[in-house]
């Protein structure tokens, strides 16, 4: 019988920030149980990170290789662009991922030029794909490599989109025109008693400026969620605390689920992997606030604001009174005729004052959110975002654009209660009201700060998350085993 190979796991991100920051958590988390594990990222972000050798990562056990995506290095991968380049990776990075998987395979064609190509790793043994490539686990078996698919979004989320045919059946789906987006959504099970037709993806709207009634995105999301169930197992950032009963209603669908998160606070050690520079100085800005003073504003990588909303938010944000922390990057508001040369981030400074107003273009929000000044948080409610405000017990306002945000949003603001839900609107009395509420009412701040210490047990040694986390690691060494018995019998 041939020796036990040692279990190596590769792990494949979608290449957008939100999804490398969850995968990677998950990766180091792998790595400090003893697995042997590759990240893979894309060629052009590889180079914008610069994380190259297994050092950067803090571990031997964790290496980072890389792909092609198809594109060029100017592409700008926007929001806009995330068909085409979901296109162009599969169409791109098939070979190459074949051959890094491949039993066998020196995967020369995914290492760095001139660098040993295996790194002293044994064999790929089993490979965990973000959902959003169904293509890599279906290559992967085609091999005979176990696969499973990560889910970087909400449980909740993906329930909505595997029920869409359902919503289709039961006349829910499409939304009639000019119909009342706050009407209840029965088709969805568990989520009867709080969930609207403005609570769904957001890819269950009817398109802007098209005649159609379906946006083609939903279609092939909802492919890619059904293409879910033929993995081994299905993996989610989240906690049963916080969603136990869309997991329980997703799990009848799968071989097997795995709830292991908030992955950043149970492993919190991850090499630093962001695509965008953190300016490190707006935790020193924060030192000279007062306790639970400020109003943090991050509305993610991706999403992009007109002018007349960013004049909205700004408004309202200096009518709260409160100084706030506010990440604007460079492409995130749309310009407008007439315009002059100052930036938004030079004209709330030159009208407020550094001492009322920090404006960055990222920060190391993590640190930011635990700081003792920070009061608030003013996010998109993507679900990383989502997940370190809970782990921080910090009151939310949100403000959705797409995707699972709307889902989101709607557990801070209607289940959990830690926060308010402020999707769909954009006026500076409402964003003045609710960060007022966000930041004076004691019911938010409690119910945030229980929460936190809730999803804090589940990460603890002996929790629900740490506990499923350890039965996955198990899973993950009993597939390596099976695969040797079976190589060992051919």
């Amino acid at each position: 019988m041939a020796a036990a190979v040692a279990a190596h796991v590769l792990v494949f991100a979608f290449p957008l920030q939100g999804h490398i920051n969850c995968m990677l958590h998950f990766a180091t988390a792998l790595a400090g149980a003893g697995v042997h594990v590759t990240f893979l990222h894309t060629e052009h972000n590889l180079r914008r990170l610069g994380c190259r050798a297994p050092s950067a990562a803090g571990s031997p056990l964790l290496r980072f290789l890389s792909v092609p995506d198809g594109l060029p290095d100017d592409h700008p991968r926007s929001v806009a662009d995330l068909p085409e380049l979901s296109k162009s990776l599969a169409e791109g990075a098939t070979g190459p991922f074949h051959d890094l998987v491949a039993p066998g395979s020196p995967s020369s064609r995914a290492a760095d030029a001139g660098a040993d190509p295996t790194g002293g790793f044994p064999p790929v043994t089993c490979v965990i794909a973000d959902g959003l490539l169904p293509w890599a686990f279906d290559v992967a078996e085609g091999l005979g490599v176990p696969a499973m698919a990560f889910r970087t979004a909400s449980a909740g989320n993906f329930l909505a989109f595997l029920s869409v045919p359902n919503l289709f059946e039961l006349g829910e789906l499409p939304f009639p025109a000019g119909g009342d987006l706050d009407e209840p959504v029965r088709g969805v099970p568990g989520m009867e008693n709080f969930l609207r037709r403005r609570d769904l993806p957001s890819f269950c709207r009817r398109p802007i400026d098209t005649d159609d009634d379906v946006d083609p995105a939903l279609h092939a999301l909802v492919d890619r969620t059904v293409h879910s169930r033929k993995a081994r197992a299905l993996i989610f950032n989240t906690a049963a605390s916080l969603e136990r009963s869309a997991l329980a209603h997703v799990a009848p669908h799968m071989h097997d689920l795995f709830a292991v998160g908030p992955l950043h606070a149970m492993s919190p050690a991850a090499a630093t992997c962001s695509l965008l520079r953190e300016d490190d100085g707006c935790v020193e800005w924060l030192d000279g606030q007062a306790d639970r003073s400020v109003v943090y504003v991050s509305l993610g990588s991706l999403a992009t604001i007109s002018l007349e909303q960013y004049t909205e938010f700004y408004s309202g944000l200096v009518a709260a009174g409160y100084p706030f922390l506010w990440v604007l990057r460079p492409d995130m508001v749309g310009a407008s005729r007439g315009q002059d040369a100052t930036t938004p981030q030079e004209a709330i400074i030159r009208a407020v004052g550094e001492t009322k107003a920090r404006v960055v273009t990222w920060a190391p929000q993590r640190d930011v959110l635990r700081h003792r000044a920070v009061g608030c948080f003013l996010t998109h409610a993507g679900w990383n975002s989502t997940l370190e405000g809970v782990v921080e017990g910090v009151p939310m306002v949100c403000w959705p654009f797409f995707g699972d945000q709307q889902m989101n949003s709607r557990l801070v603001g209607a289940v959990w209660r830690n926060g308010l839900d402020m999707k769909d609107v954009c006026e500076r009395d409402v964003v003045e009201r609710t960060v007022r509420e966000a930041m004076e009412s004691a019911y938010i701040k409690g119910t945030a700060q229980a929460l936190a210490q809730q999803v804090r047990r589940d990460v603890a040694a002996g929790g629900s998350s740490a506990m499923e986390f350890e039965r996955l690691v198990r899973f993950v060494k009993d597939l390596n085993t099976l695969q040797t018995a079976l190589l060992s019998s051919e």
